[in-house]
């Protein structure tokens, strides 16, 4: 049996594992490698989102949505639903590798909604 997401330390292990298979796929990679400078603050602040996100008791300051808007206007307006897929994809495979139980399928339904919100957001701003 697997342990279930419990602290911050079972996040930074999810989030860097995750981001490894992201920064060596093919398709979501470039989108990734082209942006991100400084990989261990970028795990950082994922860690963080992901923490308050699923234990509410950090607080994550940032824009998500500002940020993938100007990732996909800087790559033409090139992301799909299928480079969401994939990163869906990738992210039940990681949690799945390394975790079960209420918190892991909690990640999983959160980044489904979230990954529906951004594709949603992103395909509404190449209108402006």
């Amino acid at each position: 049996m697997k342990p279930d997401i419990k602290t911050r330390a079972d996040i930074l292990l999810l989030v860097s594992s995750f981001y490894k298979k992201i920064r060596n796929d093919s398709v979501l990679g470039p989108f990734f490698n082209d942006v991100i400078t400084d990989w261990d603050t970028h795990i950082d602040t994922l860690t963080t989102f992901w923490e308050s996100s699923l234990f509410l008791k950090t607080k994550y300051i940032g824009n998500p949505l500002e940020v993938h808007i100007k990732v996909d206007k800087d790559n033409n307006n090139s992301i799909t639903q299928m480079h969401f897929g994939l990163w869906l994809n990738l992210w039940f495979q990681t949690i799945d590798d390394l975790f079960e139980g209420d918190y892991a399928e909690n990640a999983k339904r959160r980044a489904r909604k979230m990954g529906t919100f951004l594709y949603l957001k992103i395909f509404e701003a190449r209108k402006n």
